[in-house]
């Protein structure tokens, strides 16, 4: 499949086969192999990529920089303050002249139509690094994850827990859905999935042999699944209001202990990162002075456990990055 891919941006999997995902994470696990036995693949000397970053990330930006570097590739980091998108200039005419200077634009930021019109306009590939919507590049590292641990991806049952209504729980029902695997989002009913969403979810797994499964019952939902996968409760900067409230709706959907012992033998706990899981970080503590909590989302146990999985799958960010670079710009 080499070549097919190239031009293409990578905005949401929606936009892309169950055969091309595969040989994305072929194409990932490759590389990965390469990395790991010092095989060079630094065959894009000349060619540069902007990262424009409304939102900071650890994980995304090391991620493009390290690919990027490892190939040869210039880059350019643009942090909320350094870009005038959408305030000063609009997102066509950033698109258009970012398209001129770069082989490549990485978003990172808000509303899924912002990074849809950079890729309109900018004349040369778009990656997603995440939107509210959407989180694509995180799929294709869950994936490859899921692989190295399970040894397939096709017929694994995936539980997620929490909040299932934003880039997180859509991307990861669009993926298992796509990809022959059983999805279940285990959740209060309120932060269920759009509805539209699981509507499309339901047809891709109706072709692909998957299924997609709501509910507020954590036995139920999480009973022999093959990975159980978690993300943090509320976004940094909302208010204390909004804290409460998902505290309240979510404390019943924490991975603990009695979760895993529910799951498979051998299932693995996945999260994106960063996590709420001790009082080592300044949220933790100021959330467990206000709310008592001394883990949110996911218990110390879990995250330290020889189940987890979090930091394989953080390392495969890059792995993958580097496979949607290479497919998008073209192999040389």
């Amino acid at each position: 499949m080499a070549g097919i891919l190239k031009g293409r941006s990578f905005l949401t999997l929606k936009d892309f086969t169950p055969k091309e995902i595969k040989y994305l994470i072929g194409l990932a696990a490759d590389v990965k192999y390469k990395k790991k036995e010092g095989i060079p693949v630094n065959h894009y000397q000349g060619k540069n990529i902007a990262l424009v970053f409304e939102k900071t990330s650890t994980r995304t930006r090391c991620s493009f920089e390290v690919a990027a570097h490892d190939m040869g590739m210039g880059v350019t980091y643009l942090d909320p303050s350094g870009s005038q998108i959408g305030r000063k200039e609009s997102i066509a005419d950033t698109a258009r002249v970012l398209g001129r200077m770069y082989d490549g634009i990485e978003y990172r930021g808000y509303g899924q139509e912002i990074v849809e019109e950079l890729a309109k306009y900018a004349g040369v590939p778009v990656w997603n690094g995440l939107t509210n919507e959407f989180h694509p590049t995180q799929m294709l590292a869950d994936l490859l994850t899921i692989q190295e641990h399970l040894g397939r991806i096709e017929g694994v049952k995936l539980t997620y827990m929490g909040d299932a209504r934003y880039n997180m729980g859509n991307s990861l029902m669009v993926a298992c859905s796509k990809m022959g695997m059983d999805f279940t989002a285990c959740t209060s009913k309120d932060y269920f999935p759009d509805a539209g969403l699981v509507e499309l979810s339901n047809g891709y797994a109706k072709e692909s042999g998957g299924s997609v499964t709501l509910t507020e019952d954590v036995e139920s939902g999480t009973k022999d699944a093959d990975v159980i996968y978690t993300d943090v409760w509320v976004s940094m900067g909302e208010p204390d209001e909004v804290w409460a409230e998902r505290i309240n709706k979510l404390s019943p959907y924490q991975v603990n202990k009695k979760v895993m012992d529910n799951a498979a033998e051998n299932a693995i706990f996945m999260h994106c990162l960063p996590a709420f899981h001790n009082l080592k970080t300044q949220i933790g503590r100021e959330v467990y002075e206000k709310f008592g909590m001394d883990g949110l989302e996911v218990t110390d146990e879990v995250f330290e456990s020889g189940q987890s999985v979090v930091f394989d799958e953080a390392e495969n960010r890059m792995h993958t990055i580097k496979a949607v670079m290479m497919a998008t710009l073209g192999e040389a």
